[in-house]
């Protein structure tokens, strides 16, 4: 695919507060199929991926690529359910992955028709998952990124889960998303210090953390154990309440780490 002027250039809107979670909009149903063509795909090739999604027939009269099995492919992805349509884009990458070099550009394309539609949602080798704000992307994927670097996949895993039940539709798992970021949290913490099995409420004084850092630790500790470890009906957590403690852990987790590795 040939740049576009605004990518030469270095252009980038603004991108749009996320208003859309479960529904898949016409600009999205319509840049599926155009974004795999444009990365090479006949509308044969969608239309074979889009029927195997649906357990739907392709009409045998339909056998022209254009305009033909063009007009079924776009027929089949405006009436279908919204989430069928993310299931046709995790499948269209998964195949391009396996057989042609364009799966990163169907990839990137995509993601960003989710940024520019105010799109809650994410392309990535694990499938369609969750995407916050801009600044919970930034926040997740550094932290991620850090862990990995300094060998602490178990803590970088426990964030993969966090925003894997963020994702769950649907409804989302939000006390699995905070006891997976709690845990992300005291794995790091345990493994910067060494010790193995004090919890992180018992580690945050040894953390010797900057003040008012050391009481934020010590609040996220016991906003965990209230909300997801020590239920009660009365409470009921908020998706934003837990992605914002998703992001403050994945930051602390990425300053511990960050710190540990610096040298004395």
């Amino acid at each position: 695919m040939e740049s576009r002027f605004s990518q030469r250039h270095g252009y980038r809107g603004p991108e749009r507060d996320i208003t859309i979670r479960e529904d898949a909009p016409d600009s999205l149903r319509f840049a599926v199929a155009q974004i795999a063509t444009d990365a090479g795909w006949a509308p044969s090739d969608l239309r074979e991926v889009i029927c195997r999604v649906l357990f739907v027939a392709p009409d045998r009269n339909n056998w022209s690529e254009y305009p033909n099995i063009s007009d079924e492919v776009q027929y089949l992805l405006a009436h279908c359910e919204w989430f069928k349509v993310y299931d046709i884009a995790e499948s269209i990458y998964k195949k391009m992955r396996a057989g042609t070099d364009r799966a990163e550009e169907f990839r990137s394309e995509l993601n960003r028709c989710f940024r520019e539609n105010g799109i809650g949602w994410e392309l990535t080798d694990e499938g369609i998952i969750y995407r916050g704000e801009q600044t919970f992307e930034t926040t997740t994927h550094e932290a991620v990124s850090v862990l990995e670097r300094a060998g602490r996949n178990t803590a970088a895993n426990e964030i993969r889960e966090a925003i894997h039940d963020l994702s769950r539709r649907p409804s989302p798992d939000l006390t699995g998303a905070v006891q997976h970021a709690a845990a992300a949290l005291e794995c790091t913490a345990r493994d910067v210090l060494g010790e193995q099995k004090p919890t992180l409420g018992q580690l945050t004084k040894k953390l010797d953390l900057p003040k008012p850092l050391d009481v934020a630790v010590e609040k996220l500790w016991g906003f965990a154990s209230e909300n997801a470890r020590h239920l009660s009906e009365e409470k009921e957590l908020e998706e934003k309440q837990v992605e914002l403690f998703v992001s403050v852990a994945c930051a602390v987790c990425s300053f511990l780490s960050k710190r540990r590795e610096e040298p004395s």
